[in-house]
Formats: structure tokens, sequence, C-alpha cells
């Protein structure tokens, strides 16, 4: 958890609490005193790659201090079906307002940790680099980005300030990727390098001539693929090349194969489904 901002996640936490027991909970205020002591056990019900434990502990810190998370796993260990990935113990009142929340978090976090695992394993063998995008959850963007790093793969921009990158409605609204280029150029910092998104080999080979540092190849099945890798790096040994687009896990490696540098897959947080954990308390 220390690749995330702190100040941000504590920011969201407490939002998020306050929308969910804006005036308390009123079925547990109601049931439990202080004295009401509870235990329960986080149990996995899906194989896959655990993600949230120290969100979901830092849940319990700003809720009551007196509730305690223990696990043996970190973010990023493998858990198995029907195994014990941790225990909360402390004020029956106080687990239960962080029992909804944490699972929410860990439940979808864990679901792109294990997506992400898959699809990195799939292409070990490959230099190709798999990263996210930005179609991720509003509200939700550095948590799922950080579950995408814990399954092993990587992030591509986090905002819209971050990077340069033309895409189609750039380049019809400019009228040409060239004059597209042209005009951001005369306003980012020398340091800043631009990506353009291809549909093409005629675009490509324009996006080559106005000095692109990355292009993408959107949408393109394997063989043109394979042939726009080709006609840049004819040109170029610098230009980074990056696949996008209905990117599944059966295409991974065949598109690997045309020696791209990156894939860029949306359904790394935009798909996934969340890894079924539960919290099952003790009489």
């Amino acid at each position: 958890m220390s690749s995330l901002n702190i100040f941000e996640l504590e920011r969201n936490l407490k939002s998020w609490l306050e929308e969910d027991m804006p005036f308390g909970d009123i079925t547990s205020d109601n049931i439990f005193e202080k004295k009401h002591k509870g235990e329960g056990d986080l149990i996995a019900k899906e194989e896959g790659v655990i993600c949230g434990i120290d969100i979901y502990r830092k849940i319990y810190e700003l809720i009551d201090k007196d509730v305690e998370l223990t696990s043996n796993f970190i973010d990023g260990d493998l858990i198995h079906v029907g195994q014990k990935v941790g225990t909360i113990s402390g004020p029956m009142a106080s687990v239960l307002k962080g029992e909804r929340l944490g699972l929410n978090i860990m439940q979808r976090l864990s679901g792109i940790a294990t997506m992400a695992h898959a699809y990195s394993k799939e292409i070990e063998a490959f230099k190709t680099e798999i990263v996210d995008t930005r179609k991720t959850t509003p509200g939700l963007r550095s948590l799922e980005k950080y579950a995408v790093r814990v399954g092993g793969c990587t992030n591509h921009r986090f905002s819209l300030s971050d990077a340069v990158l033309i895409k189609d409605n750039h380049i019809a609204g400019a009228g040409s990727i060239g004059n597209a280029v042209d005009m951001v150029k005369k306003s980012i910092p020398h340091t800043v390098k631009i990506e353009v998104e291809t549909e093409n080999l005629d675009e490509v080979l324009e996006a080559i001539t106005a000095k692109a540092d990355i292009i993408m190849l959107d949408n393109m099945d394997n063989e043109m693929t394979s042939k726009a890798v080709e006609l840049i790096r004819s040109k170029s040994s610098y230009i980074t090349i990056e696949a996008s687009g209905n990117m599944t896990l059966d295409r991974l490696k065949d598109v690997a194969k045309t020696g791209v540098d990156i894939i860029s897959v949306g359904a790394l947080t935009h798909s996934v489904a969340a890894l079924d954990i539960s919290l099952k308390f003790k009489k």
C-alpha cells in the first residue's frame, strides 16, 4: 500500500463511510453495546490474487481502533477456495460498520489483481508489457490501478494531464495527424512524449513522419499489426509501439509475437468480476 497516496485514500474512505452510514448504523448501534465483542474470518470463495488487505485495515482505523484485522497474507498473494485470508475482531458494532465497505473494496481490487495476474502470466516469455487504461470506475482510479500493479501489470497514464495521447477525435478536429502533433508541440515542454493513435498503415506512416514518440496500433488485426511493426522498425528503433483494442487473453501471445512493446488492456478495469470473499462470524 506504500505506492498509494495515503492522504487521498483516507479522504476517500471517510467519504465512503459517510455515504454508507451518514447517521451511524441504526441496526448495529441499537443491538450491541461497546462491551459486545465479535470475531469473524475472511474466507476466500474463489481462487485468485488478494488485494486490499491493508485498505480494509485502514477502514477500521478510521471507525474504531479497537478493531483488529490480522492476516498472514499480503497484497499479491495467491489464495485458494476455502482458505482463511484473515480474522477481524473487536467491538461487534464497529466490525459490522466496516464490513461491507471493506469487502466491496477488497473484492473489487482482488478481481482486478487476479485478471492482471492472468494476463501477465500469459506473455511472461515475451518482453512485451501489459498496461491498463483510463477506463476505470470514477473515484476508484488510484485503487484500481494499484490492483493492476499488484497483479503484475503496469499503468498507462493516470489522467489527461499526464501525457499527450492524440486520438481519432483529436485528429479529426485538427485535420490530420501532422497538424495535431505540430499544434501540441508548440505548447508542451520538450520532456513530454507524444503518443498518436493509428488505425491503418497510412496513419502509421503519417505518425512516423510527424516524429511521434509512441505509436498506438488501435483495433488492428494481427496481420496488420505485424506489418505496422515492420514499417515502424524500418524507420526508427526508438519509437515505442503499443497495441490496443479487443485484447482478450486468447489473443495476447499472437499480438506479443508481432514485436509490439506494449499491449494496453481496458478490460483489466472495466470488465472485471469481483473476487468472492466473505466474512463469516463465529457465534
